[in-house]
């Protein structure tokens, strides 16, 4: 499972990494939660462009958007039929910019935070789609997302069994004209990671500040 990152790289900068050159003001966060929006790029009829999407992905066809809620990961594994997922998967691919996420390992009882980032310090992408929902009585309407995970690599199994895709430039693209292989190999083709632990600050999504991603212990790289 994915279910916090971290986002503080300037916005405009990242994007044109992956081959957008849109402005957006998106303010830098090192703790970025479930239902808050975030920064994704997605496919338009005639380039891409970059937009703030709500996590959580909610279905066209939901008759309540907080179903969004518990909608903030997809299993790449099964992403291709599930109801709530095969249509963007089809059709609505985003991905979402980020300098790292984080995972919590379990010891017993106590389960400590891990900050998770490349092994370069470079921001990445993660694999996500996304979906318009569009209440009838209304008007309401809200684009949501996301997050596509796979199978921990070797890396990531001592803190969890689960990662986020995690995507590059080059495979950020093949993500987004919808290359429907890149999920079989998602886990292998992850670049080399780090991983420290931080502060159980982190644990309340209310506190931000660059103070959460310090760490406190020993880091290691993959």
């Amino acid at each position: 499972m994915c279910g916090r990152f971290a986002f503080y790289s300037p916005s405009e900068a990242t994007a044109a990494l992956f081959g957008v050159n849109d402005s957006l003001p998106v303010e830098p966060r090192f703790n970025i939660a479930p239902t808050q929006y975030i920064a994704a790029i997605r496919k338009t009829a005639d380039n891409a462009e970059l937009v703030m999407l709500r996590w959580g992905l909610i279905p066209f066809w939901a008759k309540d958007p907080s179903i969004g809620n518990r909608m903030i990961n997809a299993r790449a594994e099964t992403v291709a039929e599930k109801p709530a997922y095969r249509a963007a998967y089809r059709k609505r691919r985003a991905v979402v910019l980020a300098d790292g996420f984080y995972e919590w390992q379990r010891d017993g009882a106590v389960k400590t935070p891990y900050y998770i980032s490349l092994a370069s310090g470079e921001p990445f992408a993660l694999a996500g789609l996304w979906e318009q929902w569009d209440d009838k009585e209304s008007g309401e309407s809200i684009q949501s997302a996301t997050l596509i995970t796979t199978a921990a690599n070797e890396f990531m199994q001592s803190l969890h069994h689960r990662m986020p895709m995690i995507l590059n430039p080059d495979s950020a693209s093949r993500w987004l004209a919808g290359d429907m292989t890149m999920i079989e190999t998602a886990s292998q083709d992850s670049p080399p990671l780090q991983a420290w632990p931080v502060a159980r600050e982190v644990n309340n999504a209310r506190n931000q500040g660059e103070q959460l991603i310090e760490a406190v212990g020993e880091k290691r790289v993959g």
